[in-house]
């Protein structure tokens, strides 16, 4: 089972200003025996430098938001980051050097920064994750399953967010993508086409194709299709609320919290944070 904490966690969030920072505080403002909020932070020179925390969800909470990396860590269990690239780097760097374990739910990381994330991981615990639905998750185990079983059956992913985001495909087709390609045995270098246009021939075999679609204020859908002669799977999972990703993310912080008291460094999943790993 490991570690069970018997005190509230004390957590900082980052980009406390974003859609993703405002559900966090307010799952962990709305939990105050579970999660004790230490922290919210933003980039230097941000307008709400200096608020309540709390004030846009409609809440006192006694925290004023800061950019004061160095003081939010000392002072927490785990910090939450939800931001770019560039800042989750810079955190995580922070985390390392004050073992302040570390919840990741950034997406468009290039393999250098993840490769930075994981040297950091051995002085603190981790949880790394492109998507922290429960759901998701589960998906994931399921993509991976129907792949192995669906021999010779195509492969697409397909994925939709509102207009806003700045990466594509999503983190979480990518790990979609990656699931599938672990089922049917291929690595998703390999697999993996992200773009058709033209006169660009038949689809090849044993591909993995990727379509991304943008617009409005959807939250995210990701379907996995399975195409074969006369018949296909299709596994879809639609947000219709960023709170699950938030829950999820707080499970998330209990979980390497734990971790941290053990001196379990290392990169986590939700996976391990579900206890999907063995299933």
């Amino acid at each position: 089972m490991g570690t069970v904490l018997s005190t509230p966690v004390r957590v900082a969030i980052a980009g406390a200003g974003g859609r993703m920072g405002q559900m966090l505080l307010e799952r962990a403002l709305a939990s105050p025996a579970s999660f004790v909020l230490t922290t919210a932070l933003e980039q230097e020179a941000s307008p709400l430098l200096g608020r309540d925390a709390g004030a846009a969800i409609g809440q006192v909470s006694g925290v004023l938001i800061t950019d004061d990396i160095e003081a939010a860590v000392r002072q927490s269990d785990v910090l939450i980051d939800f931001t770019r690239p560039e800042g989750t780097l810079r955190h995580a760097r922070c985390c390392a050097d004050h073992r302040c374990a570390l919840v990741v739910g950034t997406t468009g990381l290039s393999e250098a920064d993840k490769a930075e994330l994981a040297s950091l991981a051995r002085r603190v615990p981790m949880v790394v994750a492109p998507n922290m639905s429960v759901g998701v998750n589960v998906m994931l185990k399921l993509v991976r399953l129907a792949a192995q079983r669906l021999s010779g059956y195509d492969i697409e992913v397909v994925e939709i967010h509102h207009k806003h985001k700045v990466d594509a495909p999503s983190g979480t087709a990518l790990c979609l993508g990656e699931a599938a390609a672990e089922g049917a045995g291929v690595t998703l270098a390999e697999a993996a086409v992200y773009a058709r246009e033209g006169m660009c021939g038949e689809r090849r075999t044993g591909t993995i194709g990727f379509a991304t679609l943008r617009g409005g204020d959807v939250v995210g859908e990701h379907t996995v299709l399975f195409c074969g002669d006369g018949e296909r799977v299709e596994l879809t999972h639609r947000a219709g609320s960023r709170r699950n990703f938030a829950v999820g993310a707080l499970r998330a912080a209990q979980f390497v919290a734990a971790r941290r008291v053990e001196g379990s460094n290392g990169i986590y999943t939700m996976e391990d944070v579900l206890g999907l790993s063995d299933v």
